[in-house]
């Protein structure tokens, strides 16, 4: 009774082992089961398989049926099944020996695929729709740039000296013999008690003889050199040396002080620029230094001779006017300030310039009144803080223009133009427009502005109202 069981034992155990189908009462394999009624709530699901049994093990099951009723037929007496009333086997039936179990191992190893060929297609994610569309990835393709494409690049168009890349690296000498421009001695020295910057401008040699670009200037021998300093990238800010007449190794010995805190002042860089005064003509750029001040020990100072190089501006600023408009509907009267000017072009070789303005109102094409300030001597930088009104009706506002010109005094001849803006109808440039409309839009409140001072012939070229005037 004993091998009976152990062999019906073992056959369960191969069941269990071979097939996760199990039917829960008689723990017989799912294919062989026919004991129990064939409902869904006798099968239990102990795996994750599919519900069709693989047809791998359907051919292994018929196999193995034949060769286990050869080998029980001959050796193994078979039991006597007794049915039950309701027409299903019994467990003990179905018991089978312990070498059909060793045969039907061996052959279902063999005959069972070695590695499952399984098909993942990628998952799609969207919103499903009636016409599927299938979604390819992008192709990168790779643009095609001609040979001559980076030889169109003109560098000396995004740098502010046409010549700036190579004058790094060349030295003081091959600068000097390049372009012939002379040399300027200069010393720089930062007081961290006070807080200032000090640059003196000692003297500069072998200035270039003077050049005419109109053929006015009576002396082409000699230059009237002077020297502007400012700390970029403020150029409003500058200082500027006396004119030192007919010379071309001006010694100047001039101190000026920069009110700038110290970790200001190694941002800033320091540029000299050389210009040559010509009162009949415009003043020519001779030459420059820049220095970047971080490269220098501003505390412990220093002395140095650097040769000029050219500059890409080659006329100098005429300088700055500040102004005030104020407009009162109800008296119908327009107020001007001119409160002061600085760095204006200097008129004088010897005392600078005796600055003053000319405010002259003019209604459509033309001139209705005139005014000026007074004259402030030796000096570039003058203060007036000097009111003006003009009677002006509100319907008339629209068309009025009003010139500010700045002149030199002279008393020996005719007064030297300086510079000239034109703001109103017609403005000589988009700031003074701008000015303009602020006051227009702003009644009864006084509006400032900075501008900067225009040729006499550029005023001319844009605005009617500057051809009017004197």
């Amino acid at each position: 009774m004993l091998e009976p069981l152990n062999e019906g034992f073992l056959s369960r155990i191969s069941d269990l082992l071979l097939c996760r189908w199990t039917c829960r009462h008689c723990c017989q394999k799912c294919y062989e089961s026919s004991c129990c009624q064939s409902s869904e709530d006798e099968v239990e699901i102990l795996g994750p398989f599919p519900a069709q049994t693989p047809p791998w093990l359907i051919a292994s099951r018929s196999s193995d049926k034949d060769g286990d009723s050869v080998h029980t037929a001959s050796d193994v007496p078979l039991t006597p099944r007794t049915s039950s009333p309701d027409g299903r086997r019994s467990s003990s039936d179905t018991s089978k020996s312990t070498y059909s179990l060793t045969r039907r191992i061996s052959s279902l190893e063999s005959r069972r695929p070695s590695s499952p060929l399984i098909d993942i297609r990628p998952i799609e994610f969207g919103i499903l729709s009636a016409k599927k569309e299938p979604i390819q990835p992008s192709v990168l393709r790779r643009t095609y740039t001609p040979d001559d494409y980076f030889r169109k690049f003109e560098p000396r168009l995004y740098s502010l000296d046409s010549g700036s890349d190579d004058v790094d690296a060349l030295t003081d000498e091959e600068i000097l013999s390049k372009y012939q421009l002379g040399m300027l001695h200069f010393s720089t020295q930062y007081d961290l008690l006070h807080n200032h910057l000090t640059v003196r401008v000692i003297e500069a040699r072998d200035l270039p003889p003077p050049i005419a670009h109109d053929g006015s200037r009576q002396d082409m021998a000699h230059s009237n050199p002077y020297v502007k300093i400012c700390l970029l990238p403020d150029q409003k800010n500058s200082k500027q040396t006396g004119v030192k007449r007919k010379t071309q190794k001006p010694v100047f010995e001039e101190r000026y002080t920069f009110e700038i805190p110290f970790l200001e002042a190694q941002r800033r860089t320091l540029l000299l620029t050389v210009v040559d005064f010509d009162k009949f003509s415009r003043h020519c750029v001779i030459g420059k230094v820049s220095v970047p001040l971080c490269e220098v020990d501003l505390v412990k100072g220093g002395h140095w001779w650097k040769a000029l190089i050219p500059s890409s501006q080659n006329e100098v600023e005429l300088g700055e006017l500040l102004l005030s408009l104020n407009y009162l509907p109800s008296a119908g009267r327009l107020n001007v300030d001119i409160i002061r000017a600085k760095q204006l072009l200097q008129t004088d070789v010897s005392q600078g310039s005796d600055p003053f303005v000319k405010i002259q109102l003019v209604h459509g094409l033309k001139l209705v009144k005139t005014k000026k300030t007074s004259f402030l001597r030796g000096t570039i930088d003058p203060f007036y803080n000097e009111s003006f009104s003009f009677k002006v009706p509100q319907e008339e506002l629209e068309n009025a223009s009003l010139v500010f010109t700045v002149f030199g005094h002279n008393m020996k001849s005719s007064n030297d133009f300086i510079g000239r803006i034109v703001i109103g109808q017609y403005s000589s440039g988009p700031s003074e427009s701008n000015h303009w409309r602020r006051m227009l839009n702003t009644h009864r409140t006084a509006v400032e502005q900075w501008h900067s001072l225009r040729s006499r012939a550029e005023c001319d070229r844009v605005s009617p109202a500057s051809l009017e005037v004197t």
